[in-house]
């Protein structure tokens, strides 16, 4: 009995790891590219927000939700933050592809780097 238990057991916790995995890989957004098509087939706010790491909710709002479901993007780019000490860099990443390609790196300039820094806070 004890033998058939465990066994079944095992075989619910394959099963629940095997669930996570699968929802992990294949229906959540790996690239902005895929954030911005899981937002524009979304029904509502409510469905945005599971997307939204805990803690940042307050950072999105549904006017934010509404204005980008309502329009098309002219493009969908994605971007890599990179601050030292006393200066920031800004790399420009492939979105949608398989693996990360750069397409560009800038320093920023001090008034983007200071109003990045206050979005970190």
């Amino acid at each position: 009995m004890i033998k058939k238990i465990s066994h079944n057991a095992l075989v619910i916790l394959l099963t629940v790891v095997i669930a996570i995995t699968v929802r992990e890989t294949f229906f959540t957004p790996k690239n902005s590219l895929e954030l911005y098509q899981e937002i524009t087939f979304l029904k509502d706010f409510e469905e945005v927000q599971k997307l939204i790491l805990d803690g940042y909710d307050g950072n999105v709002e549904r006017d934010d939700f509404n204005y980008i479901k309502d329009r098309s993007a002219n493009r969908v780019g994605q971007f890599t933050l990179i601050e030292y000490k006393e200066k920031s860099f800004v790399i420009m990443t492939s979105p949608g592809t398989e693996k990360l390609k750069i397409l560009a790196v800038e320093e920023l300039p001090e008034d983007i780097r200071e109003y990045f820094l206050k979005i970190g806070q």
